[in-house]
């Protein structure tokens, strides 16, 4: 959700996103779109609506109206607030505080699976349960979502490819396929987390993660 090097960018307007508000309408904004990313996680996407949020917040439809317009705008505005509570938790303390290669890489799937464990959603991972959704649908919500998504898996990319630039992976090792895999344990084990409300599988994980960059049943390049 950001490239390893560069100021995190900024989160791209919604379309029809770009309206003016006073403080206390972005105070507002603000706790509308905690209620919303949360419920996201438990309800879907779907559930995510003008009418659904008022009653989770207790906030009159009219002003939920007010603020986003529709519910297209309300679910989009939704996805872009997940993503920036994602790299507030997740990337942006790893990118300040760890150099690029093979430590950077373990750092952003431990913290990811802290993210998980302390479920700062409380489905787990916004986009994880976003991208099981969304996944074959059409329309501005998705792209959004696969837009962020895979903004996460290039970050993983890139930083595998700095780790294996600098030969700080096994020999043989594919950056690309170790990113791929460690992308995939990550979602899964935060799925199953939740799932069976079982934090020993966030541990597991984290051993899977550390083996696997040490070299152990590592993916070769042919």
């Amino acid at each position: 959700m950001a490239s390893p090097d560069r100021e995190t960018p900024a989160l791209p307007r919604a379309p029809g996103g770009g309206r003016l508000t006073r403080a206390p309408g972005d105070r507002s904004r603000a706790r509308v779109l905690e209620h919303a990313a949360a419920l996201a996680t438990l309800e879907g996407l779907d559930g995510v609506s003008i009418a659904r949020i008022a009653a989770a917040t207790g906030m009159p439809k009219s002003s939920v109206y007010v603020l986003f317009g529709s519910k297209q705008e309300l679910q989009l505005a939704t996805i872009d607030a997940a993503r920036a509570n994602f790299i507030r938790h997740v990337v942006t303390p790893v990118i300040a505080t760890t150099p690029p290669g093979r430590n950077r890489l373990q750092r952003l799937c431990d913290d990811y699976l802290t993210y998980v464990e302390q479920r700062i959603f409380p489905g787990g991972c916004f986009f994880v349960i976003a991208s099981a959704e969304m996944g074959g649908r059409h329309g501005q919500v998705r792209d959004r979502v696969a837009l962020y998504q895979g903004q996460w898996r290039q970050l993983l990319s890139e930083t595998a490819r700095q780790a294996h630039a600098a030969h700080e992976l096994a020999p043989g090792t594919d950056p690309d396929q170790l990113a791929f895999e460690l992308g995939a344990l990550l979602a899964g084990s935060g799925l199953a987390a939740v799932l069976h409300d079982d934090n020993t599988l966030i541990d597991r994980a984290r051993q899977a993660v550390h083996a696997r960059l040490d070299g152990r049943n590592g993916a070769t390049t042919g």
